[in-house]
């Protein structure tokens, strides 16, 4: 036998449905700190990714850096040159020096 309620059906369902949303809702409120904390740490995640990109590009340039300093006498010679003001036998060293300002 089908008896038909009219609008209490359709009321019932509707609060169900209703009940639904607000369920979803509070489950949705429940996690938005975790929500946004998972975000925060995403873009912290980020950052550092990309400061140990950027330091790994130094230690390969640092550890070339240090290979020629151990083994190429030329970068030695060039360093010793340049830092020291050392020359050959019959060079002349020419030095330029910023005016002083006053």
């Amino acid at each position: 036998m089908n008896v038909n309620l009219g609008i209490w059906d359709k009321l019932t369902r509707l609060v169900i449905f209703l009940l639904f949303l607000a369920g979803i809702g509070v489950v949705f409120f429940w996690y938005l700190p975790l929500i946004q904390q998972n975000q925060r740490y995403r873009k912290e995640i980020l950052a550092l990714d990309s400061q140990i990109s950027e330091q790994e590009k130094l230690s390969r340039y640092l550890r070339s850096s240090i290979d020629l300093h151990q083994n190429d006498p030329k970068t030695i010679e060039r360093l010793s040159r340049e830092k020291l003001g050392w020359a050959k036998t019959n060079e002349m060293v020419v030095r330029f020096e910023q005016p002083v300002r006053r």
